[in-house]
């Protein structure tokens, strides 16, 4: 059984595949300082929750954004699924993705593993936007190549600057408001946050469009891409497992060597 950990740098997802079918998904917040240890209590007691047993766990591959968290989880797998984890990025894991930007080096592996998850399934030029800490827009090829992107604050971290650096201004709930023009401070707020990403998006997708001049389909994915839903005019698919897609994907690939 093969278990997939994508860890962010606000979350930590864990999947499992038994080389047919998911199983199970389970999500944690994201803490480099969390031992095998305590990764392995965990995981036990959700798996058991399903049914299952750690021992059946014989694969493991990771995509982390998170250097110092690659050590507990190299422990992890090593001590109790007793096999050597893929790392997604490390010199000798093969990802088969065509990497066409000036510095190939400095794309995230949680970029590569969504452009691989998106070209699985889906067909022709695709525009990926991944919700996270960051929100981040990447070109895919319509042969899976990775042919650049956008970097933009992710919508929790504005909340936060918001809250952080204005005395008066109070930590708010995301939530779509039922009015554009708020009648308080907190529905100011929401609506301002929740529309100000809505049309962030919207506009750089369309931007986006008129540059690559050639049909391109808009794929979302990550932690808080369901709050568009309904929302943005210009998504044209939510893919909440895209990630795992990829990371499965990945070691197929490197299974096949």
């Amino acid at each position: 059984m093969l278990l997939v950990i994508d860890i962010g740098n606000t979350n930590t997802v864990f999947a499992l595949h038994d080389g047919a079918d998911w199983l199970s998904q389970w999500r944690s917040s994201t803490d480099p300082t969390r031992t095998a240890d305590d990764y392995a209590a965990w995981l036990r007691t959700l798996m058991a929750m399903d049914g299952r047993e750690i021992s059946e766990i014989d694969a493991c591959i990771v995509s982390s954004v998170v250097p110092q968290a690659k050590f507990n989880f190299r422990n992890l797998s090593r001590r109790y699924f007793k096999t050597e984890a893929i790392f997604v990025g490390d010199p000798d894991v093969k990802i088969g993705v065509p990497i066409r930007i000036r510095r190939p080096e400095q794309v995230g592996a949680d970029r590569l593993v969504a452009a691989i998850g998106a070209h699985k399934m889906y067909p022709g030029a695709l525009l990926v936007i991944d919700s996270g800490t960051a929100t981040t827009f990447d070109i895919i090829g319509p042969d899976g190549g990775f042919e650049g992107g956008i970097i933009s604050p992710g919508i929790n971290l504005s909340v936060r600057a918001l809250h952080d650096a204005a005395a008066q201004l109070p930590r708010i709930a995301i939530q779509r408001p039922e009015k554009v023009i708020g009648q308080d401070t907190v529905s100011a707020m929401q609506s301002g946050v929740f529309w100000g990403y809505t049309e962030l998006i919207d506009g750089l997708v369309r931007r986006v469009k008129t540059e690559y001049g050639a049909p391109i389909s808009v794929i979302a994915t990550g932690g808080v891409a369901s709050l568009f839903e309904g929302a943005s005019e210009t998504i044209d698919h939510f893919e909440h497992n895209l990630m795992e897609v990829g990371l499965l994907e990945v070691y197929r690939r490197n299974m096949k060597e």
